[in-house]
């Protein structure tokens, strides 16, 4: 357990610079257990902390740990160039606290994406020594082929990779949509492989990341959600 002064907790949680914490303090707009503190010195224990700021509740988190359903046409990067940044759909004061997507999608790519503000677990999730699967749904210009499933579980050759690359699993779906399992996370890569196997894919989502279901999460497009405990346990391999 531990004790921070308000404006410190506020500045902790992206609510700005510590001057505009202890403005925001002074004119009332911030209540524990429905009472307004107006001193930003005052201590507050952090562990299991509640409190509202313009009478929105949130909760003291030492670091954030998110799942977004991504749409198409948002970029995952904090400087986006062509499309709106991923950032754009969680609350401000997230991207205060320099969270950033684990790992990329395309932009025309949806699906599951976690994001954090934790560097250790952002590069834990990231790294392909832990070999965490990600389920893929990929949509093919033309039929999906027990060939082309064969193709890709036995392994392809993309440009600059020394070795195949092959599929975990890879099940067709019905006639132009197959779910592939992959563990390397190359770049661009189910739409590579599909393109060096003959095929063509016009629509991706990443459906699932270590056990971790976007169905289980239940979020709409443009959603996110904390991650629990039990669901942070979920993100890694079989």
């Amino acid at each position: 357990m531990s004790k921070l002064s308000l404006d410190r907790i506020l500045q902790s949680q992206g609510f700005g610079a510590r001057k505009w914490c202890q403005q925001l303090i002074a004119a009332g707009e911030v209540t524990i257990a429905g009472e307004p503190i107006t001193d930003y010195r005052t201590s507050i224990e952090t562990n299991g902390l509640a409190f509202t700021v313009y009478g929105e509740e949130w909760k003291f988190l030492e670091h954030l740990y998110l799942a977004l359903n991504k749409p198409a046409d948002y970029e995952c990067s904090r400087k986006p160039s062509h499309h709106p940044g991923v950032l754009s759909l969680l609350p401000q004061q997230f991207s205060n606290r320099d969270v950033q997507p684990v790992g990329r999608l395309d932009h025309d790519t949806t699906g599951l994406l976690l994001m954090s503000d934790d560097g250790a677990f952002i590069h834990a999730q990231s790294s392909p020594k832990r070999h965490i699967p990600k389920v893929y749904v990929a949509t093919t210009h033309d039929e999906v082929t027990p060939k082309l499933v064969a193709q890709l579980l036995k392994g392809v050759k993309l440009h600059d990779e020394p070795e195949l690359l092959a599929a975990i699993t890879c099940v067709m779906l019905d006639s132009h949509r197959l779910e592939i399992v992959l563990e390397q996370g190359k770049y661009h890569q189910v739409k590579r492989m599909l393109a060096a196997a003959g095929n063509h894919c016009t629509a991706l989502c990443r459906s699932q990341i270590g056990q971790l279901t976007l169905a289980a999460l239940d979020l709409e497009a443009g959603e996110w959600c904390y991650l629990s405990a039990a669901q942070m346990a979920q993100l890694v391999a079989a």
